[in-house]
Formats: structure tokens, C-alpha cells, sequence
């Protein structure tokens, strides 16, 4: 507690660098990975299995469509994702059924939240109908991660299907930055009329992603956090990750998370939040005058591989065990290929125990030019 009050007495700057300190990435030669067990341990009715470092499977991720509206900079560059870019064919994406099935598994492993993503998850048709399949799940939450441009016309349905939450990516308040960004003349307003809807329809608490990118959009941050203060939505600003191999990701465009908070905190002062459970991925910031609360991700300079609870599905039903990950694990062969569920367990879980990923905390000068999974295809 003496520490708390101390940390909260503490000058802006200080207290910042306590909090954040800057973690130096080394510019060395990347080790050869270990070799990695083969085979589960698990069997049915055991505990949640853990991985090669004791970390627990709590979160997955399920990518339903690989396809976007939008061409962002970060994520998705026109250059790469043109018009002739080869998207995955119908045939071979899973269906509602076979993701509930793989969700039902996973909860039985241990997972205890859900989140949609994409590419747009809402592109993906009648996503509503797998929404109320997978809220039938015990004791899960369920979230998804959107541009927002279609919650006007799905978020009440959404809801009504089972939806707990969602999160909306906005990376700037004006339309020229966002445009730029988005790179799909989309303009602002489409963006917080989707924040709106899903308000209205009691898609709470809302979460909104900021990649930030210096030199790019980081002259927008104090306007964001002006904009939403007293919104009852949590602003989340994330660092300019090197996810995928196509976003030319350079370290020298990464604000790291320390300066937002102190640019925030000089305008609205902020104090530290304890975290609302283990392994959450923001450090959490509330303002001072009881305006809310504000988040930051820091993958590059302040890792958090130690506690990542996430595994990762794709579209065509591939398990990754990393954001960052250059090969996946095919399920989609045991699923339309007669495994019964201890099958599938078993499948899970030795994929599972046999990770031991850590990208962010061994992040070379060679590792961003590693080809790796693009986040369109698995989500962010």
C-alpha cells in the first residue's frame, strides 16, 4: 500500500518511468528455436493444460474471415492486399459448426474468453447465427474486435444473439489521418456512429484501439484522449507492432507507451491501475478527476509474453500459438476427418503444451523481416 500511495505522489515523469521503464531490444543474431516435445500429455478431465512456461490457456481468438473493408497501413497495405490478392475460397474456411465445436473444447480446456476477429469479422455472413451458437458455452465470455463501419446495421443483432462486448479500431480523430491510415476512404463518422450503435445497443464496456505509429497519426493522441473522456469507453493505445511481414515496420517509427502516457498525463493527470486479471495485455491508466480510464499495449517496448494466455484459430482452422508466428497447426484435417472429441482434446492441448513462443522478449534487428502470419489472416 506505501508503495501505491508513493507511486501516485510521484511527478508525471517519474512516475512514468517507473511504471514504463524502456526496455533496450539487443541487435544481436536470433538463437535457433528448441526443438519442442512431441505428443500430449493431457487426457480428458485433467486441469487446464500449460505450456514449456507454466502459462495457462485461458484466451482464444477466432479469426472468421480474412477479407477486409479496409487496406490499413499497419495491417493490411494496398500494395499487398490489391485488388488480385488471393483470399482464401469459401470451401475451405471452417464452418459455424466446426468453430463451435473447436470453441466447446477449448472451454473445456480451460478457455474462458472469446474473441471474434477477422480480417472485418462482420463481413463474414450471418456471423450473428455462430454469435448465439457460441454464447451457449458456459461460463465464456464473448467479445469481438471491429472497424466499426457495419455496427449501425449488426450491433443490435449481434447483442440480441449473445454478444458480450466489442472493441473498435480508430486510429485518428480527423479524416485526413484516418483516411490515410485506412486507406479505404472511410471517414471518421462511420467509425463513431458504429461506437455509438454498439453503445445503444448495450455492447459495453467499450474498448477503442489506437495503433500508434510515429510520424504518422501520434499528433492525434491528446485529441483522442480529450474526446473520450467521460465516454464511459476505455481508449487503448497500442504500439506499431512488426505483425506479419508486409507493414515495413521499422523501430523508428514505434512511440513507445511511456511517451503517450506522459503527453496524456501532462493535459489530464493519470494515475496507475491494477491490472482486472492476470495476464491482461494493457496497463491500465485512470484520470485523476474521474474521467475514466485509458490502457496502453506495449508489445515492442515492454513485453508481455510471460503472461499470454492466447491461442490463436485461423479462418481455414489452423492453431497459432503467437501473434508472431511464421507456421500453424492443422485442425481442420482431424475436424472434417472423424476425430471424436478426446481426439481433438488431446489435438489441442499437445499444441498447447508444446508452446514455448516468446517473440516479443527476443525481438532482434532480424526477427521483423522473419516471414510471419499476416494479422488480416489472424487477427489482432
Amino acid at each position: 500500500m506505501r508503495r501505491a500511495a508513493a507511486m501516485f505522489t510521484m511527478t508525471a515523469p517519474a512516475m512514468t518511468r517507473a511504471i514504463l521503464p524502456m526496455k533496450v531490444i539487443p541487435i544481436r543474431e536470433a538463437a535457433t528455436p528448441l526443438a519442442l516435445a512431441a505428443g500430449s500429455t493431457h487426457r480428458s478431465g485433467e486441469r487446464a493444460p500449460l505450456d514449456q512456461r507454466g502459462r495457462s490457456l485461458r484466451d482464444l481468438r477466432i479469426s472468421v474471415t480474412d477479407r477486409c473493408n479496409f487496406r490499413c497501413i499497419y495491417c493490411m497495405p494496398r500494395e499487398v492486399f490489391g485488388n488480385d490478392y488471393p483470399f482464401l475460397p469459401r470451401e475451405e474456411l471452417l464452418s459455424f459448426e466446426e468453430i463451435t465445436r473447436v470453441a466447446r473444447r477449448a472451454a473445456a480446456l480451460g478457455v474462458r474468453k472469446i474473441r471474434i476477429t477477422g480480417g472485418e469479422p462482420l463481413l463474414r455472413k450471418d456471423l450473428e447465427r455462430l454469435i448465439a451458437m457460441l454464447a451457449e458455452l458456459d461460463g465464456v465470455e464473448l467479445t469481438l474486435t471491429t472497424n466499426g463501419v457495419l455496427l449501425p446495421k449488426l450491433a443490435r443483432r449481434l447483442k440480441e444473439a449473445g454478444l458480450h462486448r466489442v472493441t473498435v479500431s480508430l486510429d485518428a480523430l480527423d479524416d485526413e489521418t484516418f483516411r490515410r491510415m485506412n486507406d479505404a476512404d472511410f471517414p471518421v463518422s462511420r467509425v463513431l456512429e458504429g461506437i455509438a450503435a454498439a453503445r445503444d445497443a448495450g455492447l459495453g464496456p467499450i474498448k477503442v484501439n489506437m495503433v500508434v505509429k510515429r510520424g504518422t497519426n501520434d499528433h492525434g493522441i491528446e485529441a483522442m484522449a480529450s474526446h473520450f473522456r467521460h465516454s464511459g469507453h476505455i481508449l487503448r493505445f497500442i504500439e506499431f507492432m512488426d505483425v506479419g511481414s508486409s507493414n515495413g515496420w521499422k523501430m523508428d517509427e514505434v512511440l513507445p507507451s511511456r511517451d503517450v502516457v506522459a503527453r496524456i498525463d501532462r493535459l489530464f493527470p493519470l494515475e496507475p491501475v491494477e491490472p482486472n486479471y492476470q495476464g491482461e495485455v494493457a496497463a491500465r491508466w485512470r484520470y485523476r478527476d474521474g474521467a475514466g480510464e485509458i490502457g496502453v499495449i506495449s508489445s515492442v517496448t515492454q513485453a508481455f509474453c510471460s503472461s499470454c494466455t492466447r491461442l490463436r484459430l485461423s479462418t481455414e482452422g489452423k492453431l497459432y500459438t503467437c501473434l508472431f508466428a511464421q507456421q500453424g497447426h492443422d485442425l481442420r484435417a482431424l475436424l472434417r476427418g472423424g476425430a471424436d472429441d478426446d481426439h481433438i482434446d488431446a489435438a489441442i492441448a499437445a499444441v498447447w503444451q508444446q508452446r514455448d513462443d516468446r517473440y516479443s522478449e527476443i525481438r532482434t534487428a532480424a526477427t521483423p523481416t522473419a516471414r510471419k502470419i499476416e494479422m488480416s489472416y489472424i487477427g489482432g
